[in-house]
């Protein structure tokens, strides 16, 4: 759908620095509660509110007034978020990633040496940039699990930076560019001090522009969880980060992701995830067991083969455990979004975290509908006609009001 525009104001928002040529450089988009098509089940719900149950954010970086964090049309429904009854969730998350229309974006690639905390360790990541003025804004998109930057969430937030005349960069995460990184380790849900270095390198290419974070998913995680860790050092850095899809809870999030029908989505990850991880045994020999990676078929079992003992961690419990965001969010001093749909199969309700586990300069989103990373719209509410522009107009909805 095409967002109504809403004059800035002094009681809305503030100017945008963005393109003159653009309308969404002088205007804000209008805040407009995520509606799922009914053709994908979306529709009231038991304990809606006034026919539409949504959460709104009053893009001021607060909650969305309730005093809970929580949607307006809370219930206990939110306990069957992930399971097999939760048809709307996967529909929302499936047909999105299926079909959601892909605007083409004009990408230069630069290869980075990646140096955390400052020292070189001898491996890269390939960024992808939108290039532009490098007085405008920037927006950093970091992906998800086994994304990059042709995954059509970033695909669709370059199209609006680049409506505003902004540039726009998707760093990829270690192996996710099409070429295999040099390092044992690859990346992971809670690498801080790479989304840490990744930022400060992209805020000194352009110091005195700001500096706007999307990130999806598993990089949403890394990214909150580096908000809390850096408090208020990182305000230094970004001006606003928003976390769509993030799965804060780690543990609740595996947990869910065996269970039913849920269990496809690791089946899906993992058949790219072990091809890779076997790859890198092939390139350092005897670096974990292939045996017990082939043979995983689920995230835990793979994490507690691969992942956790690549990154540093004890065990799949210890890795979920210490990567989590969740716990870090009442240290968050930069502006934050966390956009999370209450039906996300990846992720259940009940582990959302509430107001008061938050900092103040949290804004919680937790739509009725959405799956994961799906927001998809039907204007039309012909059934499978729309596109998935909801979710990066709410994005820019709140950048706006953080100026």
């Amino acid at each position: 759908m095409t967002m109504d525009r809403a004059p800035v104001d002094d009681l809305e928002a503030r100017t945008v620095a963005a393109s003159p040529a653009s309308i969404a450089a002088r205007y804000a988009p209008a805040y407009v509660p995520y509606q799922a098509p009914w053709w994908l089940g979306g529709g009231k719900r038991r304990g809606d509110v006034g026919g539409s149950g949504r959460s709104r954010s009053s893009g001021s970086g607060r909650s969305n007034g309730n005093g809970t964090g929580r949607s307006n049309g809370d219930s206990d429904s939110d306990s069957d978020s992930n399971s097999d009854s939760n048809i709307s969730g996967h529909a929302q998350t499936i047909y999105p990633a299926l079909f959601t229309p892909r605007p083409a974006i004009q990408y230069h690639r630069e290869r980075w040496e990646s140096a955390p905390n400052g020292t070189p360790d001898g491996d890269f990541v390939d960024v992808d940039k939108m290039q532009g003025d490098a007085n405008k804004p920037l927006l950093v998109v970091f992906h998800g699990l086994e994304g990059n930057s042709q995954s059509v969430y970033a695909l669709n937030l370059m199209q609006q930076a680049q409506q505003r005349g902004w540039r726009g960069m998707v760093p990829h995460f270690r192996g996710c560019s099409g070429e295999m990184n040099r390092l044992p380790r690859a990346y992971h849900s809670g690498d801080a001090a790479e989304i840490d270095w990744i930022l400060r390198r992209a805020k000194a290419e352009s110091p005195n522009a700001p500096l706007y974070v999307a990130a999806i998913s598993l990089g949403g995680n890394a990214t909150l969880k580096w908000l809390g860790e850096q408090g208020s050092a990182a305000c230094g850095i970004a001006t606003a980060v928003a976390a769509i899809s993030a799965p804060l809870d780690l543990t609740a999030a595996g947990n869910a992701l065996e269970v039913g029908f849920s269990n496809l989505y690791s089946r899906n990850f993992l058949r790219t995830m072990k091809a890779n991880a076997l790859a890198k045994l092939a390139q350092h020999p005897g670096i974990f067991d292939a045996e017990r990676a082939r043979s995983s078929t689920t995230l835990r079992a793979f994490d507690n083969v691969v992942t956790a003992p690549l990154h540093g961690y004890r065990d799949t419990d210890d890795y979920w455990l210490r990567a989590s965001a969740k716990p870090g969010l009442i240290d968050v001093r930069v502006p934050a979004l966390v956009l999370n749909a209450r039906n996300d199969p990846f992720l259940p309700g009940w582990a959302l975290p509430t107001q008061t586990e938050v900092s103040s300069t949290v804004t919680l989103d937790f739509p009725a509908d959405g799956g994961h990373v799906g927001f998809f719209s039907s204007p039309s509410n012909i059934p499978f006609s729309g596109h998935g522009l909801w979710m990066p107009q709410r994005v820019f909805h709140f950048f706006d009001h953080q100026l």
